[in-house]
């Protein structure tokens, strides 16, 4: 059995998947427009603009793969109850993803030391995606 994310965005799925490669090195595996669909959808079933848009994608960061689209029920994506956790390496890649990835957005709680992490911090990036960097092990003082 697997869970995947799949992220809705409201027509800025590809700048969205932009800046997650550059900010986490996510590779794309697959980015499929609609007007690339192999069969047409049903009628109404598609607005009028979206062909350009992103109807499928997925990309990977690390050893997950997202999945990704933009919403053609022209519904406004809300990202809410949930957060994307990443797991890193250690505190310095923790500061240098959470910056990169806080470009933009707005930070919820500010990277630090916690007793359960030598680093870790929260935010919601420029897309409205929320976020819970962390790196793993014992805080400085615990060790």
């Amino acid at each position: 059995m697997l869970v995947q994310a799949y992220l809705f965005f409201n027509g800025n799925c590809e700048q969205a998947i932009e800046f997650y490669r550059r900010a986490l090195d996510a590779e794309v595996g697959v980015l499929m427009r609609y007007r690339d669909a192999p069969e047409p959808p049903p009628p109404g079933s598609v607005p009028p603009g979206m062909e350009d848009k992103v109807m499928h994608a997925n990309f990977r960061i690390g050893d997950s793969v997202v999945m990704a689209s933009d919403d053609c029920t022209q519904a406004t994506a809300r990202f809410q109850g949930f957060h994307l956790s990443l797991t890193v390496a250690d505190p310095a890649e923790a500061e240098r993803r959470f910056k990169a990835l806080a470009d933009g957005g707005k930070v919820t709680m500010p990277l630090a030391e916690t007793f359960y992490s030598p680093a870790f911090g929260m935010l919601t990036d420029r897309f409205g995606v929320s976020w819970m960097v962390i790196a793993p092990g014992e805080p400085a003082g615990k060790a």
